[in-house]
């Protein structure tokens, strides 16, 4: 029986947590980093996982290290630091990052990283940490072909669904498609909710007459449930990381040379609900943030369309 690699993760967070949780479940030794948040790692540890208190000294002990950070620079930050990835990884290293990162940052690390013989797998995730406790996440790859077939079965303890989009970079490239078309239609919903409860409708007979038609989708049923249905952990993703995730969106359109004016649109409603300080409410509240611009309170629409 082949020896299993030795797993390390950072960033044991909202997602994190089952995705390492489901690592450990598979058989792999797993070593995981420190953080303020002692909840999910004292958890990890408790079921067998190894803590170091620094990305140096995982990367002395690992095959493979997972990241599961907020943005780019917290990758670059742990890859390059003083105490990062770099300063003990051993040659043949294999770093998946899961984070919603910045493509051309990506790559840049990539180059970086095979300087000195580690490689990067980009492996961003789709939906929920529902699903990622329940290992079934969807997972979108850049890798070369050969750390492909290395890392598969550690991504299978937590994917669903794995599709190898490309080299390095695709999975990132992809995982901001998809995110401007998901904030594109948070933006669109939020929009039309305004204008129904303005012209006199009720939220709720927006929900109901569009929920079965061919415009409903599992996006929309997860929006409507936090913005009219009254279950804020819904649809768990910080304005925040929306506000990011568009303008790594622009920063791809321009590297492209394409316009995006649709993706300026989408920004302009995030950026302002963030600069507000609404950065840490879930996406589905941007429709109560943009009912609010618009002079009227889309929870005591909803409360009216109950009684």
């Amino acid at each position: 029986m082949t020896e299993k690699l030795t797993v390390g993760f950072i960033g044991v967070g909202l997602m994190g947590h089952g995705m390492a949780k489901n690592i450990l479940q598979g058989g792999y030794p797993l070593v995981i980093k420190g953080n303020r948040n002692r909840a999910p790692v004292d958890s990890l540890v408790g079921m067998g996982a190894t803590e170091v208190q620094t990305a140096r000294e995982m990367a002395e002990q690992c095959d493979v290290i997972h990241l599961c950070l907020s943005n780019s620079p917290q990758v670059e930050a742990i890859i390059r630091g003083p105490d990062g990835i770099l300063a003990g990884a051993r040659n043949g290293l294999i770093v998946v990052d899961t984070t919603t990162a910045d493509p051309t940052s990506t790559m840049a690390l990539a180059d970086e990283m095979a300087a000195q013989g580690v490689h990067m797998v980009d492996a961003p995730l789709g939906r929920t940490p529902k699903e990622a406790e329940a290992g079934s996440l969807d997972a979108m790859v850049g890798a070369s072909s050969e750390a492909f077939t290395k890392v598969k079965p550690i991504i299978e303890c937590w994917s669903g669904s794995i599709n190898h989009i490309g080299g390095v970079g695709a999975g990132h490239k992809m995982k901001l498609i998809m995110n401007f078309m998901a904030m594109s239609y948070a933006s669109v919903y939020s929009e039309a909710l305004s204008i129904a409860v303005k012209s006199g409708l009720t939220p709720q007979s927006v929900r109901d007459v569009m929920a079965p038609s061919r415009m409903g989708c599992g996006f929309f049923d997860t929006f409507f449930s936090g913005a009219v249905g009254g279950d804020p952990d819904a649809h768990k993703f910080a304005i925040a990381n929306a506000a990011k995730d568009v303008r790594y969106v622009a920063s791809m359109a321009t590297a492209a040379g394409v316009m995006n004016p649709m993706g300026a649109a989408v920004r302009n409603y995030f950026d302002q609900a963030e600069a507000v300080g609404k950065g840490q409410d879930y996406v589905p509240t941007i429709a109560s943030h943009i009912a609010e611009l618009n002079g009227c309170d889309l929870s005591e629409a909803v409360k009216k369309g109950e009684s």
